[in-house]
């Protein structure tokens, strides 16, 4: 059993001769049991100090396995994040690439409909050009001719006979004037023209020349005659 400062103090021994001096003796045990108070007291404090340690390094091996298993759920944690933006981005990815291949077939698709389109409008415009040259050629050669024709009426000498100040008397010399005035101006002249068919032409429609037309030939004494 362990002294106590106590039992150090309350201690007696028997006295001898030539034995130790008492005083000294009291005095020294005194300090013994000062100092034995102190190491006592160190010793309880060690022993608290300890029991807060172990309490202490306890409750760290406690956090210590709480934040070894946090990092464990957080890695997972982490992983799985990982996996589920790695599906994702791919997923986006694919998306974004079938949107874009839709986007570019729909503008190809669109593109070639225009240039298609575009090539029956220049086709189309290439034969109403040609058309139109045509006609305009007709025109011009039938405008010739029936200019030519009608300043060959005009430089006729019936002309000259109708129009001069010498007078007619008879009706029949007025008909043969205008009949040989007829005669020089029917091969080309056509001063004015009208549909067989009654159609009117339509605008942005290229002209056509119809054979059939009817011709109406206008003297200078404003009579009309039907070729």
């Amino acid at each position: 059993m362990v002294l106590s400062p106590q039992d150090i103090h309350n201690k007696e021994f028997s006295t001898k001769l030539r034995g130790y001096n008492v005083d000294e003796v009291n005095d020294f045990l005194d300090q013994v049991i000062k100092d034995y108070q102190i190491v006592l007291q160190e010793n309880k404090d060690l022993n608290s100090q300890l029991n807060e340690s172990k309490d202490k390094l306890s409750y760290f091996n406690d956090l210590k396995d709480s934040l070894n298993q946090s990092i464990l759920v957080a890695q997972e944690a982490a992983d799985k994040v990982k996996t589920n933006s790695k599906k994702e981005a791919e997923i986006t990815s694919r998306e974004a690439q079938k949107k874009a291949d839709d986007i570019l077939n729909a503008a190809n698709e669109k593109a070639d409909a225009v240039l298609e389109e575009a090539s029956k409008r220049a086709k189309k415009l290439a034969i109403e050009t040609d058309d139109l040259k045509k006609n305009t050629r007709v025109f011009r050669q039938r405008l010739q001719v029936m200019l030519e024709s009608q300043l060959e009426v005009i430089k006729g000498s019936d002309w000259d006979r109708l129009v001069e100040e010498k007078p007619t008397t008879t009706y029949e010399d007025i008909e043969k004037v205008v009949g040989s005035l007829d005669n020089i101006a029917k091969p080309g002249v056509q001063s004015e023209t009208k549909q067989s068919n009654g159609a009117e032409a339509v605008e942005g429609t290229p002209a056509t020349v119809d054979d059939s037309k009817e011709t109406v030939v206008i003297y200078p004494d404003g009579s009309t005659k039907n070729e």
